[in-house]
């Protein structure tokens, strides 16, 4: 069987692939253009990708494709109607992320909280010194113990993040579907969750009815002056109007790990942010601690060995 991995370079180097059980060839680039794309998938029966884009044309091109193995938990990136048309086997890494992505979420959450990376650069620039005291106040310092926690997004890692907020003290308001208005007591409607909370972090997908899910309308509702923090996806935030609910102060700070386009352009709105006291931007890392990682590439080879047995796993994604 042959196996094409088209971006190994998107994983550590240091990440073992284990050895697969079945008579195989497996080839692997660093990364893949569009323009290598069909020489690539010319002969692949199984093509493993992170980041590549595979669309119609590419999935119906390559003659002996069955097996797209996803080395991640997104699909957008992936036509699934063009690999359904043909009968082929999408299936994606799951639940792997649960630890690594809400320890990164409160690292966010703390260090805005409590203004701790423009403590950092103060002092690095001299300002202890200067004041001549023994501390000084230049920025806001907030307890998260009986803060509310607004959680969009209730699958595995929502929900992981509602336990860590509860545990720090914190009130937690799990959003309702935009626009829902019959979901049951155990969510909060989002007009509601965007006007209650002391923080909103995001945890879902991006789909039609996510994308620009808050845009300037949503922050004009933010009475609390919020934190905002998105490591889930680029394209939830409208980020031109998050660059302006930050600098006119309707929102106390963000965060984000993602970006509508990664890397960002040097002309991208966030440039212009990185400087500022009251915003950090990650290179979308939050998903990848060396455990979890390592747990990803664990489950693509049990994925790939299902479809071998004859047992896919974690389709239809």
């Amino acid at each position: 069987m042959k196996i094409v991995f088209l971006d190994r370079e998107t994983l550590p180097a240091s990440v073992v692939l284990r050895a697969l059980s079945f008579p195989h060839q497996w080839t692997c680039y660093d990364s893949t253009c569009a323009s290598e794309l069909p020489a690539r998938l010319r002969d692949a029966e199984i093509v493993v990708t992170n980041k590549t884009p595979l669309d119609s044309e590419a999935v119906l091109s390559a003659r002996n494709l069955r097996m797209v193995a996803i080395a991640a938990t997104g699909t957008d990136h992936i036509d699934l109607a063009a690999c359904a048309a043909r009968n082929v086997v999408v299936s994606n890494i799951r639940n792997y992320a649960i630890h690594t992505v809400p320890e990164h979420t409160f690292g966010l959450i703390f260090s805005l909280r409590r203004s701790l990376l423009a403590y950092q650069r103060s002092v690095r620039e001299g300002r202890w010194q200067a004041s001549g005291k023994f501390c000084y106040f230049d920025h806001p310092i907030r307890d998260l113990h009986g803060s509310t926690l607004g959680v969009v997004g209730d699958g595995v890692l929502g929900r992981a993040v509602a336990d860590i907020g509860r545990a720090l003290g914190m009130r937690v308001l799990f959003s309702a579907y935009k626009g829902a208005t019959a979901m049951g007591s155990l969510y909060t409607p989002f007009e509601e969750v965007l006007a209650r909370s002391d923080v909103i972090t995001l945890h879902c997908p991006l789909v039609p009815a996510t994308r620009n899910m808050i845009a300037a309308r949503e922050f004009a509702l933010m009475r609390r002056r919020p934190l905002i923090v998105n490591t889930a996806r680029g394209g939830l935030v409208d980020e031109m109007a998050l660059c302006m609910a930050l600098r006119s102060g309707q929102i106390g700070g963000a965060a984000f790990d993602v970006v509508t386009t990664e890397p960002p352009p040097a002309d991208h709105p966030f440039m212009e942010l990185l400087y500022a006291p009251n915003f950090i931007l990650t290179p979308h890392v939050a998903w990848a601690s060396s455990e979890a990682i390592q747990g990803l590439a664990d489950q693509l080879i049990d994925n790939i060995e299902a479809f071998a047995a004859g047992k896919p796993l974690n389709t239809n994604p």
